[in-house]
């Protein structure tokens, strides 16, 4: 899942953003409300950390930019202010949720749980593509019983495939919510991590998981199909 971290103190951001990657979240960090519109309207994020006091236009003025825009994704609005009429100003201008500093690291990341699960359908934490087993929670996966040992880009890619088992994801797809603006569109590295899943879900199974449409991108899905490697 990708993030844009929109926090215009940099070691605050700094924080956050290492934390979150070490959560297997994909993370870009935007430094103001300016940059945060840029950002949103060019890439695809799956949720949007929002800081309310940004030099320039606030918290509150880039979230109502997005939903005039017509952008749906979740918004976690983050502020040091705690008066109830701050809160329902934020949520009125079409935030999703609301967290006052200073917060514990671990109720942010349940609030971004919650907020994702909203986003996909409400889709639950325990995820199930026939004996392969994804939980959103712990980051971990097993298939028939046993443990997978994954890295954490691994680990994402699953669960992202998961999040959409049984449709085709293409390349392209997959690089925008799987890593950030660092990530160089001509490499091969999804092709090389896709190799590497495939091996450690696959590998000593009849049953194969995860399938390549050439030309279309992969697929996680019980059934397989034509033109699958």
């Amino acid at each position: 899942m990708r993030i844009l971290l929109v926090e215009d103190e940099p070691s605050a951001a700094l924080m956050m953003a290492k934390g979150l990657r070490e959560q297997t979240y994909a993370v870009d960090v935007a430094p103001d409300g300016d940059a945060a519109l840029y950002q949103a309207g060019v890439n695809d994020y799956d949720l949007i950390i929002l800081d309310i006091m940004l030099p320039g236009r606030d918290g509150f003025e880039v979230c109502r930019e997005l939903r005039a825009a017509g952008r749906t994704l979740p918004v976690l609005m983050l502020t040091a202010r705690d008066r109830i009429d701050d809160r329902v100003h934020g949520l009125d201008t079409g935030a999703d949720d609301y967290l006052t500093k200073p917060f514990d690291f671990r109720e942010l990341l349940a609030h971004i749980r919650a907020l994702l699960r909203r986003g996909r359908d409400l889709k639950p934490d325990l995820l199930r593509v026939g004996d392969l087993e994804i939980d959103a929670r712990a980051h971990r996966a097993r298939r028939g019983g046993r443990d997978l040992a994954l890295t954490a880009k691994e680990y994402a890619l699953l669960e992202y495939l998961a999040r959409r088992a049984g449709e085709i994801v293409g390349r392209a797809d997959i690089a925008e919510h799987v890593w950030d603006d660092n990530f160089d569109p001509f490499s091969n590295l999804i092709e090389v991590y896709v190799q590497r899943l495939r091996r450690k879900i696959d590998d000593g199974h009849a049953r194969k998981l995860l399938h390549t449409r050439r030309g279309a991108g992969y697929m996680l899905s019980v059934e397989g199909g034509a033109a699958n490697d």
